[in-house]
């Protein structure tokens, strides 16, 4: 029996897409559908109609949308077919460089990561370049170790990274895979080796992105399970580095300890990436970035009242304050207390009204949770 969360799942991601669409997208209507009689059809629409969006409407946010959809529908169904019909999407929802590169520039801060990423791909263009012509080319591997805080944005440049490469030619597909322990570590002893190769196989020709890669070795000297993926790991590495991209994400000290303890881990990663955290400037923009994609709008008492209360966040510098996820948790909270405060207005609600914050709508002693 098919979870009921799953279908909850489902409809509620595609409303949330036709609400950043409009209303006329029809993405609650299908999967109301594919609910109804598990309507292969309306399944295959979906797919075809999600990779149209992502062509119309090249936005973080709609990528973000796509992909929790396509997920639901792999959950939902548990069928081979919805992952080459991901497969399918994937190919059909590709963008040029230019426009990853623009989505890229989007992003709230991130200077030096943006460059480095920028360096990246001349790098491997000019590599592509010389094989053309005959010439011999470098044979760094792809793989790459963001280190940084939660919330600094290292998943979402990832999946920008991932597309990039497929869009020059170098991954075969441009899928994004994420993972952690759970989804590398089996339940029995000789089974996590079996589970990470199919993993690995799922993730070929795209990017396997594990965050708080630490994890699998942070019971090193008891955990046979860890060594036992690291070792399978270590492995795919070096026979799919032509067509896998691994990047591997999580606070800067305990990654130091997790290539330390697999002899030969380091050696395959060639690009090392720091993210730091964001200034108070760069939080405020992540919070005026969530009100221009969601039709809200903040005036400067309330922008300076957010920026005040960000502020006495980042000096306090407690463990659960995560950057730019908090942030937009502050947002949520935000958006929850409009609604409220809205919900309790006598007569019409305008257009202007359901855009507007007010000071009011701002938490006074919300601690951030991350």
């Amino acid at each position: 029996m098919i979870s009921d969360k799953y279908q909850r799942q489902l409809i509620s991601e595609s409303k949330q897409l036709d609400d950043l669409l409009g209303n006329s997208s029809g993405f609650e209507k299908l999967a109301t559908e594919i609910i109804a009689d598990k309507n292969k059809q309306s399944c295959l629409e979906m797919i075809k109609n999600l990779g149209q969006v992502a062509k119309q409407y090249p936005s973080s946010n709609v990528y973000k949308k796509q992909e929790k959809i396509c997920n639901c529908l792999f959950l939902y169904l548990g069928s081979s077919e919805v992952q080459e019909m991901f497969e399918t999407l994937q190919e059909v929802s590709s963008l040029p460089l230019d426009a990853l590169l623009k989505q890229l520039g989007d992003l709230v801060g991130l200077t030096k990561v943006k460059q480095s990423v920028r360096d990246l791909i001349s790098f491997n263009q000019i590599q592509q370049l010389r094989e053309k012509n005959g010439l011999k080319k470098s044979h760094k591997t792809l793989h790459m170790a963001f280190l940084g805080n939660p919330g600094t944005a290292k998943t979402t440049v990832a999946r920008i990274v991932g597309r990039m490469y497929k869009a020059i030619g170098l991954l075969s597909k441009g899928q994004f895979i994420e993972a952690s322990r759970t989804d590398l570590i089996a339940e029995y002893q000789g089974q996590t080796a079996i589970k990470v190769k199919r993993l690995v196989n799922k993730a070929r020709g795209g990017v396997l992105f594990i965050d708080e890669a630490y994890s699998i070795t942070e019971n090193d000297h008891s955990d046979s399970y860890g060594r036992e993926c690291l070792t399978e790991l270590t492995k795919a590495l070096e026979d799919y580095r032509d067509d896998l991209v691994v990047i591997v994400a999580g606070y800067t000290a305990p990654m130091e300890q997790f290539f330390d303890s697999n002899p030969g881990l380091k050696s395959r990663f060639n690009t090392f990436i720091s993210f730091d955290d964001y200034t108070i400037d760069e939080l405020l923009g992540i919070f005026l970035y969530d009100c221009q994609a969601n039709d809200y709008i903040a005036d400067e008492s309330v922008c300076s009242k957010v920026k005040d209360y960000l502020q006495k966040e980042l000096d306090k510098k407690e463990s659960n304050f995560s950057n730019g996820r908090s942030v937009r948790n502050l947002f949520d909270d935000i958006v929850m207390k409009q609604s409220i405060r809205l919900s309790m207005e006598v007569g019409e609600i305008s257009k202007e009204m359901l855009q507007t914050f007010v000071l009011e709508d701002v938490p006074k002693n919300r601690k951030i949770e991350g």
